[in-house]
Protein backbone atom coordinates (compact mmCIF):
# COMPACT_ATOMS: atom_id res chain seq x y z
CA UNK A 1 0.00 0.00 0.00
CA UNK A 2 1.26 3.38 -0.84
CA UNK A 3 1.86 6.19 2.12
CA UNK A 4 1.11 9.52 1.24
CA UNK A 5 4.97 10.39 0.79
CA UNK A 6 4.92 7.92 -1.50
CA UNK A 7 1.87 9.87 -3.77
CA UNK A 8 3.71 12.80 -3.46
CA UNK A 9 6.52 11.27 -5.27
CA UNK A 10 4.42 9.47 -7.78
CA UNK A 11 2.43 13.05 -8.51
CA UNK A 12 5.93 14.67 -9.17
CA UNK A 13 7.15 12.23 -11.34
CA UNK A 14 3.67 12.18 -13.58
CA UNK A 15 4.53 14.66 -15.61
CA UNK A 16 7.68 13.32 -16.94
CA UNK A 17 5.77 9.30 -17.16
CA UNK A 18 3.25 10.86 -18.92
CA UNK A 19 5.60 12.99 -21.47
CA UNK A 20 7.69 10.02 -22.29
CA UNK A 21 4.66 8.21 -22.77
CA UNK A 22 3.15 11.29 -25.82
CA UNK A 23 5.97 11.43 -26.96
CA UNK A 24 6.43 7.96 -27.94
CA UNK A 25 3.35 7.82 -29.15
CA UNK A 26 3.74 10.89 -31.22
CA UNK A 27 6.68 9.12 -32.53
CA UNK A 28 4.62 6.52 -33.36
CA UNK A 29 2.33 8.66 -35.79
CA UNK A 30 5.08 10.00 -37.47
CA UNK A 31 6.44 6.65 -38.48
CA UNK A 32 2.62 5.38 -39.63
CA UNK A 33 2.34 8.53 -41.01
CA UNK A 34 5.72 8.14 -43.42
CA UNK A 35 5.85 4.36 -43.64
CA UNK A 36 2.70 2.51 -42.11
CA UNK A 37 3.85 -1.01 -42.81
CA UNK A 38 6.86 -0.52 -40.49
CA UNK A 39 5.65 1.69 -38.26
CA UNK A 40 4.90 -1.11 -35.42
CA UNK A 41 8.42 -2.73 -36.18
CA UNK A 42 10.23 0.92 -36.27
CA UNK A 43 8.48 1.84 -32.72
CA UNK A 44 9.77 -1.46 -31.19
CA UNK A 45 13.40 -1.08 -32.46
CA UNK A 46 13.18 2.48 -30.64
CA UNK A 47 12.22 0.63 -27.22
CA UNK A 48 14.38 -2.57 -27.85
CA UNK A 49 17.24 -1.10 -29.58
CA UNK A 50 18.72 -0.55 -26.40
CA UNK A 51 19.54 -4.32 -25.89
CA UNK A 52 20.22 -5.46 -29.54
CA UNK A 53 24.42 -5.45 -28.82
CA UNK A 54 23.78 -7.17 -25.46
CA UNK A 55 25.91 -6.36 -23.16
CA UNK A 56 28.12 -4.08 -25.28
CA UNK A 57 25.13 -2.20 -26.14
CA UNK A 58 24.14 -1.52 -22.57
CA UNK A 59 27.93 -0.24 -21.64
CA UNK A 60 27.53 2.04 -24.94
CA UNK A 61 23.98 3.31 -23.11
CA UNK A 62 25.98 4.21 -20.13
CA UNK A 63 29.17 5.61 -21.71
CA UNK A 64 27.02 7.95 -24.06
CA UNK A 65 24.70 8.60 -20.95
CA UNK A 66 27.66 9.43 -18.65
CA UNK A 67 28.15 12.79 -20.28
CA UNK A 68 24.41 14.06 -20.66
CA UNK A 69 24.17 13.54 -16.73
CA UNK A 70 26.50 15.62 -15.95
CA UNK A 71 25.53 18.68 -18.49
CA UNK A 72 21.67 17.56 -16.99
CA UNK A 73 23.54 17.57 -13.27
CA UNK A 74 24.44 21.21 -14.32
CA UNK A 75 21.31 22.52 -15.57
CA UNK A 76 19.55 20.99 -12.62
CA UNK A 77 21.66 22.07 -9.82
CA UNK A 78 20.97 25.88 -11.29
CA UNK A 79 17.45 25.39 -11.86
CA UNK A 80 17.33 24.44 -8.05
CA UNK A 81 19.34 27.32 -6.97
CA UNK A 82 17.24 29.65 -8.87
CA UNK A 83 19.69 30.18 -11.74
CA UNK A 84 19.10 28.85 -15.31
CA UNK A 85 22.32 27.90 -16.73
CA UNK A 86 21.88 27.53 -20.27
CA UNK A 87 25.74 27.99 -20.61
CA UNK A 88 26.31 24.56 -20.39
CA UNK A 89 27.58 23.91 -23.90
CA UNK A 90 30.50 26.29 -23.68
CA UNK A 91 31.41 25.14 -19.98
CA UNK A 92 31.69 21.90 -21.95
CA UNK A 93 33.36 23.27 -24.45
CA UNK A 94 36.55 25.37 -21.99
CA UNK A 95 36.24 21.88 -20.18
CA UNK A 96 37.18 19.71 -23.15
CA UNK A 97 39.53 22.16 -24.29
CA UNK A 98 41.14 21.49 -20.74
CA UNK A 99 41.46 18.27 -20.65
CA UNK A 100 42.51 17.57 -24.41
CA UNK A 101 45.20 20.34 -23.36
CA UNK A 102 46.51 18.60 -20.70
CA UNK A 103 46.28 15.36 -22.37
CA UNK A 104 48.45 16.28 -25.47
CA UNK A 105 50.86 18.41 -23.85
CA UNK A 106 51.66 17.00 -20.11
CA UNK A 107 52.37 13.47 -21.02
CA UNK A 108 55.92 14.02 -18.00
CA UNK A 109 52.46 12.58 -16.13
CA UNK A 110 52.25 9.20 -15.20
CA UNK A 111 49.24 7.75 -16.23
CA UNK A 112 47.71 6.85 -13.05
CA UNK A 113 47.44 11.28 -12.18
CA UNK A 114 47.82 11.94 -16.20
CA UNK A 115 43.89 11.56 -16.67
CA UNK A 116 42.88 12.98 -13.22
CA UNK A 117 44.97 16.25 -13.81
CA UNK A 118 42.96 16.17 -17.34
CA UNK A 119 39.66 15.63 -15.41
CA UNK A 120 40.55 18.73 -13.15
CA UNK A 121 41.59 21.24 -15.12
CA UNK A 122 38.08 20.51 -17.34
CA UNK A 123 36.31 21.58 -14.47
CA UNK A 124 38.57 24.07 -13.50
CA UNK A 125 37.97 25.80 -16.82
CA UNK A 126 34.33 24.89 -17.12
CA UNK A 127 33.73 26.59 -13.79
CA UNK A 128 35.71 29.49 -14.62
CA UNK A 129 33.78 29.68 -17.95
CA UNK A 130 30.26 30.26 -15.52
CA UNK A 131 31.99 32.64 -13.62
CA UNK A 132 30.98 35.78 -15.58
CA UNK A 133 27.20 34.93 -15.70
CA UNK A 134 27.44 34.52 -12.26
CA UNK A 135 28.95 37.76 -11.15
CA UNK A 136 26.96 39.44 -13.79
CA UNK A 137 23.71 38.34 -12.09
CA UNK A 138 24.77 39.11 -8.67
CA UNK A 139 25.87 42.10 -8.74
CA UNK A 140 24.86 43.98 -12.25
CA UNK A 141 21.50 42.02 -12.22
CA UNK A 142 22.15 40.91 -15.26
CA UNK A 143 19.95 37.95 -16.57
CA UNK A 144 21.91 34.81 -16.94
CA UNK A 145 20.02 33.45 -19.85
CA UNK A 146 21.39 36.44 -21.61
CA UNK A 147 24.58 36.29 -20.50
CA UNK A 148 25.06 32.35 -20.08
CA UNK A 149 23.53 31.81 -24.02
CA UNK A 150 26.44 34.54 -25.27
CA UNK A 151 28.96 32.41 -23.33
CA UNK A 152 28.55 29.30 -25.73
CA UNK A 153 29.38 31.72 -28.56
CA UNK A 154 32.29 33.24 -26.87
CA UNK A 155 33.47 29.47 -25.88
CA UNK A 156 33.40 27.84 -29.71
CA UNK A 157 35.67 30.85 -31.17
CA UNK A 158 38.20 31.15 -28.09
CA UNK A 159 38.67 27.71 -27.70
CA UNK A 160 38.97 27.61 -31.62
CA UNK A 161 41.66 30.01 -31.33
CA UNK A 162 43.07 28.14 -28.25
CA UNK A 163 42.94 24.97 -29.95
CA UNK A 164 44.96 26.23 -33.40
CA UNK A 165 47.48 27.75 -31.15
CA UNK A 166 48.04 24.89 -28.76
CA UNK A 167 47.03 21.30 -30.00
CA UNK A 168 45.97 21.72 -33.65
CA UNK A 169 46.42 18.73 -36.33
CA UNK A 170 46.68 21.00 -39.21
CA UNK A 171 45.97 18.06 -41.87
CA UNK A 172 42.63 17.46 -40.02
CA UNK A 173 41.40 20.66 -38.66
CA UNK A 174 40.91 19.14 -35.50
CA UNK A 175 42.52 18.60 -31.98
CA UNK A 176 45.62 16.09 -31.51
CA UNK A 177 44.65 13.04 -30.11
CA UNK A 178 45.34 12.64 -26.62
CA UNK A 179 47.66 10.62 -24.81
CA UNK A 180 47.09 6.89 -23.84
CA UNK A 181 47.62 7.73 -20.46
CA UNK A 182 45.04 10.65 -20.09
CA UNK A 183 42.08 8.46 -21.55
CA UNK A 184 39.96 7.57 -18.74
CA UNK A 185 40.67 4.42 -17.45
CA UNK A 186 37.88 1.31 -17.23
CA UNK A 187 38.13 0.35 -13.75
CA UNK A 188 36.97 -3.28 -15.15
CA UNK A 189 33.84 -2.23 -16.91
CA UNK A 190 34.93 -3.84 -19.60
CA UNK A 191 35.31 -6.58 -18.84
CA UNK A 192 31.28 -6.74 -17.65
CA UNK A 193 30.50 -4.55 -21.13
CA UNK A 194 32.87 -6.16 -23.55
CA UNK A 195 33.94 -4.17 -26.55
CA UNK A 196 31.89 -1.38 -25.70
CA UNK A 197 34.33 1.22 -24.22
CA UNK A 198 32.50 1.95 -21.16
CA UNK A 199 35.02 3.68 -18.44
CA UNK A 200 34.75 5.60 -15.07
CA UNK A 201 33.26 8.33 -16.62
CA UNK A 202 30.10 7.10 -15.82
CA UNK A 203 30.96 6.18 -12.07
CA UNK A 204 31.81 10.01 -11.49
CA UNK A 205 28.97 11.12 -12.83
CA UNK A 206 26.99 8.92 -10.22
CA UNK A 207 28.94 10.24 -7.58
CA UNK A 208 28.51 13.98 -8.87
CA UNK A 209 24.77 13.10 -8.95
CA UNK A 210 24.81 11.78 -5.29
CA UNK A 211 27.82 14.39 -4.05
CA UNK A 212 24.59 17.42 -5.51
CA UNK A 213 21.81 15.64 -3.89
CA UNK A 214 23.30 15.60 -0.48
CA UNK A 215 25.15 19.25 -0.86
CA UNK A 216 21.01 20.95 -1.85
CA UNK A 217 19.21 18.18 0.43
CA UNK A 218 21.19 17.50 3.48
CA UNK A 219 23.72 20.98 4.39
CA UNK A 220 23.35 24.40 5.54
CA UNK A 221 25.49 25.35 2.63
CA UNK A 222 23.02 23.98 -0.45
CA UNK A 223 19.83 25.31 1.60
CA UNK A 224 21.99 28.94 2.25
CA UNK A 225 22.05 28.39 -2.19
CA UNK A 226 18.71 27.73 -3.03
CA UNK A 227 17.09 30.22 -0.59
CA UNK A 228 19.80 33.05 -2.22
CA UNK A 229 18.40 31.89 -5.96
CA UNK A 230 14.94 32.40 -5.01
CA UNK A 231 13.89 35.10 -2.99
CA UNK A 232 17.03 37.56 -2.42
CA UNK A 233 15.74 40.03 -0.12
CA UNK A 234 14.67 37.44 2.45
CA UNK A 235 18.34 35.74 2.26
CA UNK A 236 19.97 39.46 2.69
CA UNK A 237 17.45 39.56 6.23
CA UNK A 238 18.70 36.21 7.27
CA UNK A 239 22.18 37.21 6.99
CA UNK A 240 23.04 34.83 4.22
CA UNK A 241 25.95 36.39 1.87
CA UNK A 242 23.39 36.66 -1.47
CA UNK A 243 26.30 37.55 -4.30
CA UNK A 244 28.62 35.38 -3.29
CA UNK A 245 26.02 32.01 -3.69
CA UNK A 246 24.94 33.23 -6.79
CA UNK A 247 28.85 33.40 -7.97
CA UNK A 248 29.09 29.95 -6.48
CA UNK A 249 26.20 28.43 -7.76
CA UNK A 250 26.98 29.23 -11.04
CA UNK A 251 30.74 28.21 -10.84
CA UNK A 252 29.61 24.51 -9.27
CA UNK A 253 26.80 24.46 -12.07
CA UNK A 254 30.17 25.33 -14.40
CA UNK A 255 32.82 22.86 -12.83
CA UNK A 256 29.90 19.72 -13.65
CA UNK A 257 29.14 20.93 -17.22
CA UNK A 258 33.28 21.27 -17.53
CA UNK A 259 34.10 17.37 -16.51
CA UNK A 260 30.98 16.50 -18.96
CA UNK A 261 33.39 17.84 -21.38
CA UNK A 262 36.41 15.68 -20.13
CA UNK A 263 34.15 12.41 -19.98
CA UNK A 264 32.92 13.02 -23.97
CA UNK A 265 37.01 13.59 -24.64
CA UNK A 266 38.61 11.28 -22.76
CA UNK A 267 36.80 8.33 -23.37
CA UNK A 268 39.17 7.05 -26.35
CA UNK A 269 36.54 7.22 -29.03
CA UNK A 270 38.60 9.37 -31.38
CA UNK A 271 36.09 12.16 -30.78
CA UNK A 272 38.40 15.48 -31.08
CA UNK A 273 37.56 19.16 -30.75
CA UNK A 274 37.17 20.63 -34.34
CA UNK A 275 37.55 24.17 -35.06
CA UNK A 276 34.27 24.64 -36.50
CA UNK A 277 31.41 27.19 -35.89
CA UNK A 278 29.00 24.58 -33.63
CA UNK A 279 28.01 24.90 -30.51
CA UNK A 280 28.16 21.18 -28.80
CA UNK A 281 24.64 19.63 -29.19
CA UNK A 282 25.04 17.54 -25.74
CA UNK A 283 24.46 21.25 -23.63
CA UNK A 284 21.40 21.42 -25.05
CA UNK A 285 20.08 17.95 -24.54
CA UNK A 286 21.50 18.82 -21.10
CA UNK A 287 18.24 20.81 -20.28
CA UNK A 288 16.28 18.68 -21.94
CA UNK A 289 17.22 15.71 -19.15
CA UNK A 290 17.25 18.51 -16.57
CA UNK A 291 13.54 19.48 -17.62
CA UNK A 292 12.46 15.70 -17.97
CA UNK A 293 14.47 15.32 -14.41
CA UNK A 294 12.20 17.75 -12.41
CA UNK A 295 16.01 18.76 -11.54
CA UNK A 296 16.19 16.08 -9.28
CA UNK A 297 19.78 14.21 -9.33
CA UNK A 298 18.08 10.77 -9.31
CA UNK A 299 15.44 11.75 -12.13
CA UNK A 300 18.58 13.65 -14.30
CA UNK A 301 20.16 9.85 -13.92
CA UNK A 302 17.40 8.33 -15.23
CA UNK A 303 16.63 10.64 -17.75
CA UNK A 304 19.78 10.81 -19.33
CA UNK A 305 19.50 7.10 -19.38
CA UNK A 306 16.44 6.64 -21.05
CA UNK A 307 17.75 9.43 -23.99
CA UNK A 308 20.96 7.49 -24.15
CA UNK A 309 18.56 4.02 -24.77
CA UNK A 310 16.22 5.29 -27.17
CA UNK A 311 19.48 7.27 -29.32
CA UNK A 312 20.91 3.91 -28.95
CA UNK A 313 17.40 1.81 -30.50
CA UNK A 314 17.41 5.16 -32.85
CA UNK A 315 20.64 3.82 -34.66
CA UNK A 316 18.73 0.64 -36.16
CA UNK A 317 15.89 2.73 -37.58
CA UNK A 318 17.81 2.57 -40.75
CA UNK A 319 16.63 -0.79 -40.86
CA UNK A 320 12.99 -0.17 -41.98
CA UNK A 321 13.77 3.05 -44.14
CA UNK A 322 12.92 5.67 -41.27
CA UNK A 323 16.14 8.48 -40.81
CA UNK A 324 17.19 8.31 -37.31
CA UNK A 325 16.29 11.97 -36.63
CA UNK A 326 12.72 10.49 -35.84
CA UNK A 327 14.49 10.07 -32.19
CA UNK A 328 15.12 13.50 -32.08
CA UNK A 329 11.25 14.58 -32.45
CA UNK A 330 10.60 12.45 -29.82
CA UNK A 331 12.92 13.75 -27.64
CA UNK A 332 11.77 17.45 -28.26
CA UNK A 333 8.01 15.90 -28.05
CA UNK A 334 8.60 14.87 -24.52
CA UNK A 335 10.48 17.83 -23.24
CA UNK A 336 7.52 19.67 -24.92
CA UNK A 337 4.70 17.63 -23.48
CA UNK A 338 6.62 17.74 -20.13
CA UNK A 339 6.43 21.61 -20.02
CA UNK A 340 2.59 21.33 -20.38
CA UNK A 341 2.20 18.17 -17.95
CA UNK A 342 4.20 20.55 -15.40
CA UNK A 343 1.69 23.70 -15.92
CA UNK A 344 -1.01 21.36 -15.94
CA UNK A 345 -0.31 19.82 -12.63
CA UNK A 346 0.62 23.62 -10.81
CA UNK A 347 -2.63 25.29 -12.45
CA UNK A 348 -4.08 22.14 -10.84
CA UNK A 349 -2.69 22.75 -7.38
CA UNK A 350 -3.55 26.62 -7.38
CA UNK A 351 -7.21 25.66 -7.89
CA UNK A 352 -6.73 23.07 -5.05
CA UNK A 353 -5.43 25.81 -3.16
CA UNK A 354 -7.85 28.54 -4.07
CA UNK A 355 -10.92 25.96 -3.53
CA UNK A 356 -9.27 25.17 0.18
CA UNK A 357 -9.35 29.03 0.67
CA UNK A 358 -12.63 29.81 -0.20
CA UNK A 359 -14.32 26.48 1.84
CA UNK A 360 -12.18 27.81 4.48
CA UNK A 361 -14.04 31.58 4.32
CA UNK A 362 -17.13 29.82 3.65
CA UNK A 363 -16.87 27.78 7.05
CA UNK A 364 -16.14 31.15 9.17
Amino acid sequence: MIDNKGLRRLSAAAPSIISVLMGLFLGFLIMLASNPSQAGLGIGTILTGGFRDGTRGIGQILQFAAPLMMVGLSVGFAFRTGLFNIGASGQLLFGAFGAVYVGVHWTFLPAGVHWLAAVLAAMMLGSLCALLPGFLKAYCNVNEVVSSIMMNYIGVYLVNQLVVRTVYDTLRNQSLPVAESALLPDMGLNTIFPGSGVNIGIILALICAAVIYIMLEKTTFGYELKACGFNKDASLYAGFSTKRNIVLSMAIAGMLAGLGGAILYLAGTGKHLVVADVIPPEGFTGISIALLGLSNPLGIILSALFISYITAGGFHLQMYDFPVQVVNMIIAAIIYFSAFAIAIREFAVYLKRRIHKREGGKAQ
